[in-house]
């Protein structure tokens, strides 16, 4: 790459730091809040060809992303609510690389997973307005990445969809298609 910009994580990596503040879990509450509509508008008026280009050489559709999208926060969001109805619950991992080859995510178009994450993220952000104090300190257990707090959990998620906004952004404005 001629920029040096690494095209799979145009944001960089998710890094948590230290003690969370209240601060930085509400500009993470805006990220959730505000991820369907960026999405919206990212991919307003792209044609069905555009929407089938992959965001870097052998990455994902822009399409794909966006079914991606939709199946990871509905993953997250039982997350949250396993960790808020169960002691330390170990969450099931699923193989997204799998899911976004199946012919929902190849070929559906982006409007139904754009709709699903407007529901999805209204019913989400009031959870997650609702927590208090100590809620954001309750656990789950990934198999593969072990104990995680739900304060962390927001901290990835927020990340997850800038991420991924990116890559879909980045691929515009390289094509010159915004």
């Amino acid at each position: 790459m001629k920029s040096g910009l690494d095209l799979r994580y145009p944001i960089g990596t998710f890094e948590s730091k230290g003690p969370v503040s209240a601060a930085q879990r509400g500009e993470w509450l805006e990220s959730i809040s505000a991820l369907p509509g960026l999405v919206r508008q990212a991919v307003e008026g792209l044609t069905e060809e555009q929407l089938d280009t992959p965001y870097r050489p052998e990455g994902w559709t822009v399409r794909q992303v966006v079914h991606h999208l939709a199946d990871s926060h509905m993953n997250s969001f039982i997350r949250f609510k396993l960790a808020l109805t169960e002691e330390e619950p170990v969450i099931k991992p699923y193989e997204e690389q799998l899911w976004a080859e199946l012919p929902d995510a190849k070929q559906l178009p982006v409007d139904i997973s754009l709709r699903l994450l407007d529901s999805l993220h209204n019913r989400w952000t009031t959870l997650l307005h609702s927590l208090g104090e100590s809620e954001w300190q309750r656990t789950l257990r990934h198999p593969a990445s072990g104990m995680h707090t739900l304060e962390h959990m927001l901290g990835m998620y927020a990340w997850h969809g800038r991420h991924h906004t990116a890559q879909i952004t980045g691929l515009l404005e390289r094509n010159g298609w915004k």
